[in-house]
């Protein structure tokens, strides 16, 4: 694959969680839609470090601060809040031990504040692919 291809995949992979996300959010399982919209800004940071390193497979890592770090992308001490808040979606809902505790917070407001900051990230972070 080279280079574009690799890239595109990415993104595509993204663009398609990005759908799911509404239809989880529809049935109301606001924690499943934080999950997937973890992956998205996951997969379009894949994207970036392959971008940025040489067509290269990017690290089985799901950390995006870590992810944006090895891209070479630049955060804001607030973006870098952001991201730290959206790899908990990752955890809570993956195991047990949060998933309990998540569900209590994971209400519809929440949600939707959350799926706001997601959606500015990944548009930012679709936005700096062009």
């Amino acid at each position: 694959m080279n280079k574009e291809e690799h890239i595109k995949y990415w993104i595509d992979s993204a663009g398609h969680d990005f759908e799911t996300i509404d239809a989880l959010y529809s049935a109301g399982k606001y924690d499943w839609s934080l999950f997937i919209g973890h992956l998205v800004i996951e997969k379009i940071f894949k994207a970036h470090y392959v971008k940025n390193n040489e067509n290269r497979i990017p690290p089985k890592l799901h950390n995006l601060i870590r992810l944006a770090e090895l891209t070479g992308i630049e955060l804001s001490e607030e973006k870098k809040m952001i991201l730290d808040k959206i790899n908990d979606f990752n955890l809570e809902v993956r195991y047990p031990e949060y998933k309990n505790e998540f569900h209590k917070i994971c209400n519809k407001e929440f949600a939707d504040d959350q799926l706001q900051k997601i959606n500015e990230i990944y548009r930012w972070l679709i936005s700096l692919l062009k």
